[in-house]
């Protein structure tokens, strides 16, 4: 029996009518970036094996030692002799290559050079790359900027369906059977009714979670997000800005190298002087002093007044570090780790390590496996449910209540999501407006519909 008739009617109708719009529209877009998430969370995995032969040396290694890190990257220099040296990253294990970024050619690659022997076993062009073309669709559909909206939206719909099926679902009578238990033997409607709602219902806490923790890389809510951060200077720390006031270029750190999320922002300063620039090995000592783990990457300065930048996205946030370094003089000007990080970045950092799968390793990744194949179990037992349900000819809509209204509890979920997702709280304003406005003034539209 359906809960409806449990609840006040014309409420259930309306949250329902939100609920079936937000399934039909967006399930096929939740299908698509549960698919691309579960794929992306065993990047590590795939990228060692897709990439093997670049990322292992296959030779015997020498016995004398790795050359030194500049003798490494002026191997690649010979190798691409126009090409722009942009970033080295050392070998973190004895059968492990050195990467050295290069822009040649308008081109961003990667290049693999053996640490014994300085030669040069393959590279990588970063738009070739399996994981990263993953990572596009997953974040913005391959779509630029207006993909990226639509993921936003999509997710901003994840929430409300979330939302609006834990409220169908809430049971009057606390029975255990049907509610937290599907009824396998029942068949039919009762079973595909509890496969959707019960699965639902035990995957909304970690459905929630994968949200909000998505939105920092969102375009609208993430900018609020970011800026919020810093307003509040909850997010990078004004105090780690070593050694008083600096002369600063008008770029944020992520402009100038691949940082973590609560570095971004970071502005880059400036080097002073005219001297020789420190060699790479000198600024290696000076993160080895300044505690960076391995697995950072050195990004080579900009210009006369350009910085090296140390960074290390590690898997745990706690090993995060990332030092803006003068080119000359070797003076640390910026330093920012995670005990440096405000509360909110601090959060914020923790939940991308989840969001990622790599904040507690290989569990953390089966979970958020389990979690997108059991999304994609929910939309797509959705979809049936409709499809089996709906009326010939008919979309099938649930009918739009005569007198529907924003009522008080309605009207603070749309502005609390407003507030925290602002897509979320225009779309379903916006929705409400066409169902009272257009829908209910066009027999035709309503008889399609169902209604």
């Amino acid at each position: 029996m359906s809960t409806t008739v449990h609840k006040p009617q014309r409420l259930t109708q309306l949250i329902w009518r939100w609920h079936f719009y937000a399934g039909i529209i967006f399930a096929p877009f939740i299908v698509m970036l549960s698919i691309t998430g579960a794929v992306y969370l065993f990047k590590p995995q795939l990228e060692d094996w897709l990439y093997r032969d670049d990322y292992y040396i296959q030779e015997p290694q020498k016995q004398n030692g790795k050359l030194t890190p500049s003798m490494q990257v002026e191997a690649v220099r010979k190798v691409y002799p126009y090409g722009q040296i942009t970033s080295y990253r050392p070998s973190d294990g004895p059968n492990r290559t050195a990467e050295v970024g290069v822009m040649d050619k308008g081109q961003v690659a990667t290049v693999f050079v053996n640490p014994y022997s300085g030669r040069v076993v393959g590279q990588i062009k970063e738009e070739e790359r399996l994981l990263e073309k993953i990572e596009k669709l997953h974040g913005e559909l391959m779509m630029g900027t207006m993909g990226d909206r639509l993921v936003e939206l999509a997710a901003c719909w994840a929430m409300i369906l979330v939302i609006t099926g834990l409220y169908l679902w809430w049971p009057k009578e606390k029975t255990i059977r049907g509610a937290l238990v599907p009824r396998l033997t029942k068949g039919g409607r009762i079973f595909r009714r509890d496969a959707h709602a019960v699965t639902g219902v035990w995957l909304s806490g970690f459905a929630i979670l994968l949200i909000l923790t998505g939105l920092p890389w969102s375009g609208v809510a993430g900018d609020l997000i970011s800026k919020l951060a810093t307003s509040t200077h909850t997010g990078y720390p004004t105090f780690a800005f070593v050694g008083g006031p600096k002369p600063e270029s008008a770029k944020p750190t992520k402009q100038v190298a691949d940082v973590p999320w609560a570095a971004e922002k970071v502005p880059v300063p400036e080097s002073s002087g005219e001297a020789t620039p420190l060699p790479l090995e000198q600024v290696m000592e000076i993160a080895k002093a300044n505690q960076v783990a391995s697995g950072y990457t050195v990004y080579f300065p900009e210009g006369d007044k350009g910085v090296y930048t140390v960074s290390l996205s590690a898997d745990k946030p706690e090993d995060e570090m990332v030092l803006h370094i003068d080119q000359y003089s070797g003076k640390v000007l910026v330093r920012v780790g995670f005990s440096d990080y405000g509360w909110m970045a601090k959060v914020i950092s923790i939940g991308i390590a989840l969001h990622e799968g790599r904040y507690f390793g290989l569990p953390n990744q089966v979970i958020g496996l389990v979690v997108c194949l059991g999304l994609v179990a929910v939309a797509i037992s959705g979809l049936v449910m409709w499809w089996k349900r709906r009326p010939r000819g008919k979309l099938g809509a649930p009918a739009l209540p005569k007198d529907a209204k924003l009522t008080r509890g309605l009207t603070a979920i749309v502005i609390g999501l407003g507030l925290l997702m602002p897509l979320a709280g225009l779309s379903m304003l916006f929705v409400f407006m066409v169902d009272r406005l257009v829908v209910k003034r066009l027999p035709a539209v309503q008889q399609w519909l169902g209604a």
